[in-house]
């Protein structure tokens, strides 16, 4: 992938919803699989797979942690930078618009944004080259499969006629991973102004699609998972993490 790619992942948050695990650990360094790997190396490792290896993370609650582990970057055939979050650019929009105004993303074309928080296998190389071709203002990562996490009725005349049991969503739901333009980052400087804080999701995009920008769509299939809560940390199977992300650790 080109150098004009750069990795940042977002691990700063407190990760109130895997309390009290997060007293003790920042959220993106709780051990999976049966190594009991810390799930932020999987996500630096899937960055290195697909040649992504100029990566800044952005940093705040327990960062120690994270920068003890990681360093540099170079037992893990990267280099890594840490951008620490400032409170006067609240929200991980205002995380990454600090970083931008600190120079951390210059000489970037296309920063690829990682929640750090998610265990996947995606294809980075085909969402980087769908956004480069697209010449896109921003590139989401979706997944068609999501399935929601109650039973759906279907109601007629007041009585319930069918009960679906988790069924499939039926719509494409973003994955926490994105491609950004670098030249669009200072727009979050208006939002950050307007709101006080901004988040990249639910302020930077729909901004961005309300100003025309071309947003696109990468539909994936791929294995996502969602680390952010203490009841989906204990149902993440660790032989499936093994199954389906060992090839990350074969160096």
């Amino acid at each position: 992938m080109s150098s004009s790619v750069r990795g940042v992942i977002l691990c700063g948050g407190k990760g109130k919803r895997l309390r009290p695990l997060t007293y003790y650990f920042q959220k993106t360094m709780i051990p999976v699989g049966s190594l009991q790997k810390p799930l932020l190396e999987y996500v630096v490792r899937l960055l290195r797979y697909h040649n992504v290896r100029d990566i800044v993370m952005l940093v705040d609650y327990k960062a120690e942690q994270i920068i003890n582990y990681f360093g540099d970057g170079s037992r893990f055939n990267v280099r890594v930078r840490y951008i620490k979050d400032d409170p006067k650019y609240a929200g991980n929009a205002g995380a990454l618009f600090n970083a931008y105004l600190k120079g951390a993303l210059e000489g970037a074309r296309t920063v690829l944004i990682y929640y750090g928080d998610i265990l996947s296998n995606i294809d980075l190389t085909e969402l980087l080259r769908m956004h480069e071709e697209r010449k896109a203002a921003a590139t989401l990562a979706l997944s068609p499969n999501y399935a929601v996490s109650v039973g759906v009725a279907r109601v007629v005349n007041g009585r319930v006629v069918d009960l679906v049991e988790k069924p499939p969503l039926g719509k494409p739901v973003a994955i926490g991973v994105l491609a950004l333009d670098y030249s669009k980052i200072p727009l979050i400087e208006g939002i950050l102004r307007e709101k006080g804080s901004a988040d990249i999701m639910g302020d930077l995009i729909p901004h961005l699609i309300r100003r025309g920008e071309e947003v696109c769509a990468f539909l994936t299939d791929a294995f996502w998972y969602d680390v952010g809560s203490t009841e989906k940390y204990e149902k993440l199977d660790n032989r499936l993490v093994d199954e389906i992300l060992s090839y990350l650790l074969e160096d």
